[in-house]
This record gives structure tokens, sequence and C-alpha cells, in this order.
């Protein structure tokens, strides 16, 4: 009897880091329902200091946000296999952290206009497989409602964002129209227009806002 119980109590050991690796991996829902109202809570609290200060802001938005991001597969997917093979691994990595500077601060600025009109997210969807999407409503001042969709992949078990889809205009295949036309604009020279994509996700924030504005007039 004492032998059994040793081994049960051996394999519930062993399987305890299983089961600790299952309860720390959120559901594409949760962990959208979790970022955004974590997201929420920081700005409430640091808004008027993020007004004063927006690099603080953009460091906080990095600090919630970056961890759920694919920034190495958005980043390729920016870039295209056309450019993103070309690019070294140094290359790669500026790209990266450029991207994530540009999200945050395409993000960001509009955040700080938020007023807590309201931002819902959507009951869970089907999440079997390694690939699946999370909705939101955004209430915006004016009283306009814009539909978000995030789209996550599971990657090592964990779900991570890889494309944002707001109001009908995809982030992703506008991110990647701006890398191409930055491309032939700059001569096909990869470290300018990787240092200069801050410039370029600015022109694409414009872009989007002027046909939201559009679409809700």
């Amino acid at each position: 009897m004492i032998s059994i119980l040793r081994r049960g109590l051996l394999v519930l050991l062993a399987a305890l880091p299983l089961m600790a690796n299952a309860v720390a991996a959120p559901s594409a829902h949760d962990l959208v329902q979790d970022t955004t109202t974590r997201l929420l809570a920081d700005l409430a609290a640091n808004k008027e200091k993020y007004k004063q200060d927006p690099q603080d802001f953009y460091a906080a938005l990095n600090s919630i946000v970056g961890p759920v991001v694919d920034a190495e597969g958005i980043s390729k997917s920016i870039m295209t296999v056309k450019y993103s093979r070309k690019a070294t691994p140094e290359q790669m990595r500026t790209f990266q952290e450029n991207f994530k500077k540009g999200l945050f601060q395409f993000y960001g600025n509009a955040l700080l206009e938020y007023d807590n009109q309201g931002i819902v997210v959507d009951p869970a969807k089907d999440e079997s497989g390694d690939r699946t999407s999370v909705g939101m409503t955004v209430k915006g001042s004016s009283g306009a409602i814009y539909p978000v969709s995030y789209t996550l992949e599971k990657i090592n078990g964990e779900w991570k964002l890889r494309n944002v889809i707001i109001n009908g205009i995809n982030i992703g295949k506008l991110f990647r129209d701006q890398f191409a036309d930055a491309m032939q604009r700059n001569g096909n020279d990869l470290d300018k227009t990787i240092n200069g994509w801050a410039g370029e996700v600015a022109k694409a924030k414009e872009a989007t806002e002027k046909s939201t504005e559009n679409q809700t007039q």
C-alpha cells in the first residue's frame, strides 16, 4: 500500500510542472481581456502623467502589451520574404525594436484621447487550432462604434498577437504596403527604411485616421 502511494505521489510530482504550464498559458480570449483590463487600469491611474510624457506611456505599453506581441513574426510579415531573407540578424533585431516602438506610438496617441467611452471584448471563439481571432468593440468619443479583430497564433504553447484589423483596416497589410513603398522610395536601402520606420508609421496612422473619419461621416 505504501509503495502504491509513493508511486502515486511521484506521478503527481512529475505532473505538477505540466499542470503549472497549463494554468500559466491563458486562452486567447482571456489574454486579450486581461491585457486590455491591465492597460486601461494603468491608463486611468497615470493618464495625466502620460499626457505630459508620452514616452513614459510607450514604455508602459511595451511592458504590458509587448510580451503578448509576436514581434519577430509580425516583423517578417511586414518585410515579406523578399526583404527579410536579405536582412542580417542585426537588421531584423533593429526592425523588431523599431516596429514595437512604432506600434505603441500608433496606438498610444489614440489611447491618450480615450475617456472610458466603452471597450467590450467579444465572447470567446473556437481556439482548438493554432490560430484564432478575438473580437472587440470600441466606442468612440462621438458615439461611433469601431469593431476590432485581433489575430493570434499559438507559439510554443502560448497565444501571441499577429495582426489587428481596426474598423475594417488591416494594420498588417497597411504596414506591409508602407514598408514596400518606403523601400522603393529609398532605393531598396534596407537600413534607411528600417531606421526611418517611425516616419512610415506616422504616415500609416494618418491614412488610418482619414479612412476612419470618411467611414463615420
